[in-house]
Order: C-alpha cells, then structure tokens, then sequence
C-alpha cells in the first residue's frame, strides 16, 4: 500500500485544484531563511505558488552575509516579461534587488505590465550590517518604485532611510506613545513620495506592533497591529515571510487590513514552530501549516 493519501485527498486538504501565482522578486539566500526559497516555502503554506526571479546571489549562511552579486539586469528583465507572458500573475513580492541596474529592470517590468497587488519589501542591508543594495538602486527604489507598489513594508529604520528623515526612535527604550507618532509622520513622508499603503514593522522595537497607514484621497487611514517578542533564535527571514504572507493575502482576496494581520499571525506561528538549523540565527517553520494541518 502506497504511504501517501490519494490525489484527491492531496487536493482536498491543500485546496491545489486552483492557486493564486506569486511572483518572488529577489535574492537567493543559500540557507533558505529568506530570500525567493523562503518566498516559495510561504506561498506553498498559504496556498499559492509561486514563481520566482532571482536578482542577486548572496555567500550567506545562518550566521551572516558574507558576499553578494547582483544579477545581470537584462537575464531579471527577460526572466520576469517571459515570466508574465506565460503564467497569470496575481500578486508579486519585491525583496532584495542589489543594484540599481536592477531596480530599473524591475521598474519597468511592473509599468508595462500594470501588475497587480504589488508588495514591496524594501531590503537594504542584512542584520549584521552588509549593503544588500547600491546607492542608485535605492534612489530608484524611492523614485520609481514607490510611486508604482501598493504597500511597502519597511521596518522602522528602512522607512527612516527611504523617507531619509531621523525620528530619532530608540528600538530599546522609546515607549509605544513615544514611537506612535514618529511612525506618523514617517508614513506620512513615504505617502509624499508616492507610496500608496505602509507598513512599517515593530519587530525591532520595544513594543512589536505593526503600524499600517493606507493613504485614502485626502488623508490617511491608521492601524496599530499589536504584538509581542518571542523568545527566539530563529529569526531569520521575518520581514521576507511577512511581506510574501501579506501579497499571498491579498491574492486570495484579502482586504488590506486582514491581510496584515494574517501575515503578522503567520509569522508569529512560524517562529513559534521553529527548529534549529544552523549555528547562528535560524529560519522559520515556513511550512508548518502543511505539517501541522489535518
């Protein structure tokens, strides 16, 4: 007797008859924590598939980047319009790009294509401090890119350096009243610059909470997604998880808000579901759900 379920069964349990496709814009990290392996990992646990165009190669493990090269920008235009042409496109998560060269590419692509549902991740360096980005692709980023996404999910110090004012918010020590408004007028700044929803991620700050801000004609829509720390070494990857969690929500048809939370739970049970890997700070569960699931 064979010691898997039937098709059928297969089917019925992880809803494959139709999947949403993601589109994975991003670094190739060799330790699958982040990057478009981690991308495909989420997409599979909520139920979408996805495809994938690698930017850059990065020399990293769990214990840090150690080198990074950027994809040729023409093989990231061709791979992504020979990509579009033949597979409906639902919703795309943007994370690492490397350089500007890139970032044009990418531009460009979702120009042409009115593509749908665009998250953007906005990576600019990995935790140990490597420059996962050059200074051209981040003024793409900020001039072309923003204008054109439809939630950008930077964590506090991204949206400082995007926005390139300093709130001076301390990730150990400022108190959630004290943080609040300084995540205002961040948002409101990258609103400016043409972002239409933010993001900004509370994970690196004293209190976990997420702030969404979504611009709506003349003003701005406000929600606050609480949270709290876990005790944890396998972090790496979170802000990756959440951004492809988020664009799988909204390719199923979640509202905004919703989706945010949902990505923000999935994370939080991912970490929680973690087992070790590596020597330094380990991936996530991404598929904890399918293993898990009855």
């Amino acid at each position: 007797m064979s010691p898997f379920p039937p098709a059928s069964t297969v089917r019925y349990i992880l809803g494959m008859d139709s999947r949403p496709i993601l589109l994975s814009i991003a670094g190739y990290d060799p330790s699958s924590g982040a990057g478009v392996t981690a991308d495909v990992k989420t997409a599979a646990a909520l139920g979408c598939y996805a495809i994938t165009c690698i930017t850059a190669l990065t020399v990293q493990t769990t214990q840090g980047v150690f080198g990074m090269a950027p994809v040729a920008p023409e093989v990231v235009r061709d791979t992504l319009f020979r990509l579009a042409d033949d597979v409906e496109i639902a919703a795309v998560r943007i994370g690492m790009l490397g350089s500007g060269g890139v970032a044009e590419a990418v531009a460009g692509f979702l120009r042409q294509t009115t593509a749908k549902n665009v998250v953007l991740d906005p990576v600019l360096r990995s935790s140990s401090g490597t420059s996962l980005i050059d200074p051209e692709g981040v003024s793409v980023m900020c001039s072309q890119l923003l204008p054109i996404c439809d939630v950008l999910t930077p964590n506090r110090a991204e949206a400082g350096e995007l926005a390139r004012i300093d709130i001076g918010v301390t990730s150990d020590s400022d108190s959630w009243e004290n943080t609040a408004p300084r995540l205002r007028s961040l948002a409101a700044r990258l609103h400016e610059m043409g972002c239409r929803a933010v993001v900004i991620t509370g994970g690196h700050l004293r209190e976990a909470n997420d702030y969404l801000s979504i611009r709506e004609g003349g003003g701005m829509m406000e929600q606050v997604f609480s949270g709290a720390h876990l005790d944890s070494r396998s972090t790496h990857g979170t802000g990756c998880a959440f951004a492809t969690a988020l664009a799988c929500g909204l390719a199923r048809g979640v509202p905004l808000p919703e989706a945010v939370g949902r990505a923000k739970e999935y994370v939080r049970q991912a970490i929680s579901a973690a087992y070790r890997v590596g020597k330094g700070v380990g991936p996530m569960h991404h598929l904890f759900r399918l293993v898990t699931e009855k």
